[in-house]
């Protein structure tokens, strides 16, 4: 079932946060088609732009999708989502394009969307997992005030086998956006 919550448009100090398209299927193919970029999702790299735009796009998902964007040139630098996971509750994701790794981006969008999911959705609660392996991705969850509640054996079947998975989550009592 799609989600019936609308994507709005959010802003960063560096980027917008638009709803993704399609056609962003295009710049987003470089880092999903290759496979040391996939090694930690649960899906394996890409073999088409067109294999990729139909999972970005897929109308049967539940969650929701935004691509940040510099504002001054539109080069897309990263994909955000939020999949609602029950009342007032939501697991956020988020990958950036290969070139732009290592400059802050998702810790910016991601503390963007959870202030939105936090103060104007007013979610109650919201989760992340991880692989235990993707160090970078664990200690961008810390940054953000997440704490991790469980370590999973062999818990989540991706495209290299069975892997171990962090689970992590922050109350909105917790929250604190000008943190980060």
């Amino acid at each position: 079932m799609p989600s019936a919550l609308a994507t709005p448009t959010l802003e960063t100090e560096r980027f917008i946060l638009r709803p993704l398209v399609r056609d962003d299927a295009e710049a987003l193919f470089p880092t999903l088609s290759d496979p040391e970029q996939c090694r930690y999702l649960w899906q394996g790299a890409f073999e088409t732009v067109e294999t990729l735009g139909d999972w970005l796009c897929d109308p049967d998902w539940n969650g929701r999708s935004w691509a940040a964007i510099e504002p001054d040139s539109g080069r897309f630098v990263a994909r955000l989502v939020a999949v609602p996971t029950s009342e007032r509750q939501s697991e956020v994701g988020y990958m950036v394009a290969e070139h732009c790794q290592g400059a802050g981006i998702a810790t910016e969008c991601t503390a963007r969307l959870m202030q939105y999911l936090f103060e104007e959705e007013d979610h109650h609660r919201i989760t992340a997992s991880t692989d235990p392996r993707h160090l970078a991705s664990n200690r961008i969850l810390e940054k953000l005030g997440f704490r991790r509640e469980a370590h999973f054996i062999q818990n989540a079947k991706t495209h290299l086998g069975w892997c171990d998975e962090y689970y992590w989550a922050v109350l909105a009592s917790e929250w604190n956006s000008r943190a980060v």
